[in-house]
């Protein structure tokens, strides 16, 4: 529910490969495959490129991932249960 709630709000884009529900990588092994064969297949140059965001979110701030939904208009009561996962858990 919670994710259904902030796509509305923030919509993902559709050529985000990461953290998005899909056939594993093997969707991505064929666009990646597609992409290859039709850059050759027209004789145009194709860069690729590789990020790894391994511990993306140890870096940015928690204040940034609460207030970016904020800034977005995300409803207030979605905000509280963000806002909960990121504060006043102990283990």
């Amino acid at each position: 529910i919670l994710t259904a709630r902030l796509n509305k709000a923030c919509p993902i884009n559709p050529r985000q490969r990461g953290f998005v529900r899909s056939a594993r990588c093997s969707e991505n092994l064929k666009l990646l495959q597609l992409l290859i064969h039709n850059a050759k297949r027209e004789h145009r140059p194709l860069g690729i490129l590789f990020v790894d965001l391994a511990k993306a979110f140890d870096t940015i701030s928690h204040l940034h991932i609460i207030s970016a939904p904020k800034q977005k208009g995300v409803d207030s009561h979605i905000m509280a249960l963000i806002t909960d996962l990121y504060y006043h858990r102990v283990t």
